[in-house]
């Protein structure tokens, strides 16, 4: 009965808090790499296609792992998931920061740092069971609000490795992670009388796949959190190429992109709430075209530059939070991990080819600006299937 008890006394809004802090620490954790890549490069004489490669990694590895933990967390909940994870992704941060000297060895890391992106998998059921429909929209966008991990790193990890000592963000980060795991143990609680999927986790996963929304959502995702999670972990990068600018400057741009993005995100599900999911992710499509459009003529970065990369961001933020707003709409309860789990995935792969393709483009024409032409052809091709075929899947009152 004790235990009962304590379930009961917790709330959404502690709750929602303890997900978002745990969602952003593992993502810190998932982005350390993308700052050092320059670093990297140097260091270990990488060519563009290496240094890219190492940076993705983990982004694709935690993408595929979203699938079975989202699973997981269907049936598990996210009061084990949640701890487990964090204790787990310690390992390949610790590696990385004290073993990992060549390219085979920073892959290897990566590879296993990718579990820190899977969170989101088990975060997002956990919220949308704690709230109603009318409120899930937002409280779903301040949990994703936690891919802000990613600019604590972009933020922090070059000038931490430079002031203090090369390991030092990453013996941080592996700290935080024993410190979050211990408190999520301690605190969090899976809502009472949640609805957990039947069966197996294998059948779960292939009724998942059958059905047309979870396709529908994955491709919706991957294309807003996809060139989110590309800019992020490919603007430094980018940045010190084409403008060439220092390599700490370009991660605080690029820091400043993933901090309007975050900050959009519970912004595009408060308006989803207001105005339907459809609007917001069909304007949101729209913008990140032409935008890009104009990122490919490579315009000076001051003004122009960093406005039309600011305004990416904030359209990439308030479209990815829109997308998980059409999810509580679509899909059911029990449903919601598996399903956020394949659309997480493919938010993250949608993540892991522009970086490859900007090194190839870069590699192959000394210039990026067929890779934005391609940005603006897959975005104005989801603006498209939103505000059209989408669109009829939702009823008229939620749109």
């Amino acid at each position: 009965m004790a235990g009962d008890s304590r379930r009961g006394a917790a709330g959404p809004a502690p709750m929602l808090a303890l997900a978002t802090v745990g969602f952003a620490l593992t993502f810190w954790a998932w982005a350390l790499l993308s700052p050092l890549g320059e670093a990297l490069r140097q260091q270990l004489s990488l060519s563009a296609f290496e240094q890219s490669l190492v940076v993705a990694v983990p982004v694709i590895v935690g993408s595929l792992g979203r699938i079975p933990v989202g699973a997981l967390t269907d049936r598990l909940g996210a009061r084990r998931m949640f701890p487990i994870v964090a204790l787990l992704t310690v390992l390949p941060v610790l590696y990385l920061g004290h073993f990992a000297q060549s390219l085979a060895g920073y892959l290897v890391g990566g590879f296993f740092l990718g579990l820190g992106g899977t969170t989101f998998a088990i975060g997002v059921p956990f919220v949308n069971s704690w709230y109603p429909p009318e409120r899930r929209g937002l409280a779903l966008g301040i949990f994703g609000a936690g891919m802000g991990g990613t600019a604590i790193s972009a933020f922090s990890t070059v000038q931490l490795a430079a002031a203090v000592a090369p390991s030092f963000p990453f013996d941080l980060v592996a700290v935080v992670l024993l410190v979050y795991a211990g408190v999520a143990a301690g605190l969090l609680r899976d809502r009472p009388g949640r609805a957990v999927a039947s069966g197996g986790v294998l059948g779960g996963l292939a009724a998942t796949v059958r059905m047309r929304v979870t396709w529908q959502m994955s491709f919706l995702y991957a294309v807003s959190f996809g060139g989110f999670v590309a800019f992020s972990v490919y603007l430094p990068t980018y940045l010190v190429i084409a403008y060439h600018l220092a390599r700490g400057d370009a991660a605080l741009r690029t820091a400043g992109f993933v901090l309007l993005a975050v900050v959009m995100r519970p912004t595009g599900g408060w308006l989803s709430d207001r105005f339907g999911p459809v609007r917001v992710l069909g304007y949101s499509y729209l913008a990140v075209a032409g935008l890009a459009v104009v990122a490919a003529f490579r315009l000076p970065l001051i003004p122009v530059g960093t406005l039309v990369f600011l305004g990416m961001a904030a359209a990439l933020g308030a479209g990815t939070g829109a997308v998980f707003a059409l999810v509580a709409q679509l899909v059911e309860p029990e449903r919601v991990g598996a399903v956020t789990g394949v659309v997480g995935a493919a938010g993250g792969l949608g993540g892991f080819f522009p970086p490859l393709v900007m090194g190839l483009v870069y590699g192959a024409l000394g210039g990026y600006a067929l890779g934005y032409l391609l940005l603006a052809a897959t975005a104005a091709g989801a603006a498209a299937f939103t505000l059209v075929t989408v669109r009829g899947r939702v009823p008229a009152g939620s749109r």
